[in-house]
């Protein structure tokens, strides 16, 4: 490693062809890879892949959304093609990078949406980006509260996600310099419980092109160290839709199987609604985290259904 940014290029045939060609844009710290679909003459939509997917996990989504929409799927910093920066991941960084992509690639306002880790970030947009910038927003099963460290309401990163992102930096370290991926493999049974067990045959496409400094980040509580879930959503300025997906607790320890508890999204619609914005939300009790990937059609019936209702 000889620079702190990290240029992720294919030099180690790391990444596998995709339908849609990918592009390169200059954001000053970072190079940011994206894919895109559909007219300019639709309304612009802008999608933010969740912790651990690349920006073609919504490949199917994309091609269902471009009849009716102009198409971004993007590589966070740390992801993809994306460059990868040491030291520099956190919801303010994120966040900005993609303020800058709405500006300099898309240039006009947009609807967000996001999964996962890629919610939170859509829900910062919705908080925190330029005026005008976001009409939108879809927060996809987004573990609101539940990624932080000490939240405001419901279970902490301990007591979901953590020990699955403690398990990628401990055995596959920051920028991969570990790679042990036998020792991961073993590991997986004793360090994380059976529901976040994600390593079988073979590591996931996703996994290979992603920098566990990520989840770490997560973990220690930088990530939103200035920026806490609670006074940004003060400040969401637009509509919002929440998805909440397959979600329970363990009966043994009482922690959070799934993205985000019952309590904490109804504290995430209380202070969306008290900042004067609508909040729909869509209960999806048996679906996966990934709605996009594992049922892109509904993923997308559900938003452009809800959308119709916001633009009318």
């Amino acid at each position: 490693m000889t620079s702190k940014y990290l240029e992720h290029e294919d030099h180690l045939g790391i990444f596998v062809p995709h339908h849609y060609s990918e592009q390169l844009v200059d954001l000053g710290e970072v190079r940011m890879n994206y894919a895109t679909t559909g007219d300019r003459d639709k309304p612009a939509m802008l999608l933010i892949p969740g912790q651990t997917e690349s920006w073609w996990g919504y490949e199917t989504a994309m091609q269902l959304l471009s009849a009716r929409f102009d198409v971004y799927a993007v590589d966070l910093r740390g992801q993809g093609r994306s460059t990868w920066t040491p030291g520099r991941y956190s919801l303010d960084i994120f966040g900005s990078d993609l303020v800058r992509f709405i500006d300099r690639v898309i240039a006009r306002p947009v609807i967000v949406s996001g999964l996962s880790s890629g919610g939170v970030v859509a829900a910062w947009l919705s908080a925190y980006a330029a005026p005008g910038q976001i009409r939108a927003a879809v927060y996809e099963d987004a573990p609101l509260f539940s990624s932080e460290l000490n939240p405001a309401v419901g279970p902490s990163i301990r007591q979901s996600a953590g020990p699955l992102f403690d398990l990628f930096y401990k055995w596959l370290g920051p920028q991969w310099t570990v790679a042990d991926i036998d020792g991961m493999k073993k590991a997986q049974d004793v360090e994380v419980p059976p529901w976040l067990s994600v390593v079988s045959n073979g590591v996931p496409q996703g996994l290979r092109e992603y920098d566990p400094e990520w989840g770490h980040a997560f973990t220690t509580g930088t990530v939103a160290r200035n920026c806490d879930h609670e006074t940004m959503l003060t400040h969401v300025k637009v509509p919002v839709l929440f998805t909440h997906h397959f979600r329970t607790s363990d009966p043994a320890t009482g922690n959070l199987i799934g993205a985000i508890s019952d309590q904490q999204v109804q504290h995430v619609r209380r202070l969306v609604e008290q900042a004067g914005n609508s909040f729909t939300y869509r209960s999806f009790p048996h679906m996966p985290h990934c709605m996009h990937g594992d049922q892109p059609q509904t993923y997308v019936d559900a938003v452009t259904a809800w959308l119709d209702t916001v633009s009318s």
